[in-house]
């Protein structure tokens, strides 16, 4: 699943093609997606102007002065710019679901081989909606603190690994970058969240900015797949200290890394340096 470094690329991949133009058309092939795509948008949003693509979590935002649509990718969802005056925008495969086609000629496809992605319309305060109210602060804003995150914590027995992957505390520290930030803090992702003292928190909350950053700068250079290619920034050619490195030796230490299951996802430390 996209996580939020691929989100936020894939933000920054396509708004400098589409902010700004009038939507001419919404072509929807197959609306089965994780809940159907509305009926009407076609009607609803053509001759309207894309004032801006925004991202909240995981949700990409297209701001309309009629209201917001809300885009998230899923498990397998992709979006890709195509030149609708040459051959591929006739090239069609079997899971391009949706077309955005804006003035210009610049098609926004929609490709979703598993269907678990979403195209939602909300002409309500989008803050509002059921599926972003409830969503903790961005975890690069001011606002995601080590002290907002110490307070939440007090008390907690829930493990410190699935406390930061939760959207309602943090939005968008995903698997990967949970690993990554509990290693470099040196906090075993199994630790309970109530029991990580203060100044664990503060480490903690600097390194989870930088992996996601860092991310998301690495992810610059993939900005160039959005035009004529799948979209797909994937997850990005990092250097991964902790995750998908089970077994092997701890770039710390040179213990073997441990890898558990926590939360049904893999979790991978090392039992010398986390603590």
């Amino acid at each position: 699943m996209p996580e939020l470094p691929e989100v936020e690329t894939t933000r920054r991949g396509i708004s400098p093609h589409i902010e700004g133009r009038v939507l001419r058309q919404i072509d929807v092939r197959d609306g089965r997606l994780r809940w159907p795509v509305p009926e009407g948008l076609d009607e609803l949003l053509q001759g309207r102007k894309l004032l801006a693509v925004e991202r909240r979590g995981k949700y990409l935002l297209m701001r309309f002065s009629t209201g917001h649509l809300l885009m998230h990718l899923g498990m397998s969802g992709s979006l890709s710019i195509v030149d609708g005056h040459t051959h591929d925008a006739e090239q069609i495969g079997k899971h391009d679901h949706i077309d955005l086609v804006f003035s210009g000629g610049v098609i926004l496809r929609y490709t979703d081989p598993r269907r678990f992605g979403s195209l939602l319309w909300t002409d309500q305060p989008v803050e509002a909606h059921e599926l972003i109210h409830h969503l903790g602060p961005e975890p690069l804003e001011e606002e995601f603190t080590s002290d907002y995150l110490y307070q939440r914590s007090r008390k907690k027995k829930q493990a410190i690994k699935t406390f930061i992957m939760d959207s309602q505390v943090v939005v968008g520290v995903g698997n990967i970058y949970a690993n990554e930030a509990l290693f470099r803090s040196g906090i075993r992702p199994t630790r309970a969240a109530g029991s990580v003292s203060r100044a664990k928190y503060e480490r903690l909350v600097a390194d989870i900015k930088m992996v996601l950053a860092q991310a998301i700068e690495q992810g610059g250079t993939t900005l160039k797949d959005f035009v004529g290619g799948d979209g797909k920034p994937g997850y990005f050619k990092q250097e991964l200290l902790a995750y998908g490195r089970g077994g092997e030796p701890c770039v710390q230490c040179g213990k073997a890394m441990k890898e558990i299951k926590l939360g049904q996802r893999a979790t991978v430390y090392c039992t010398r340096c986390q603590s």
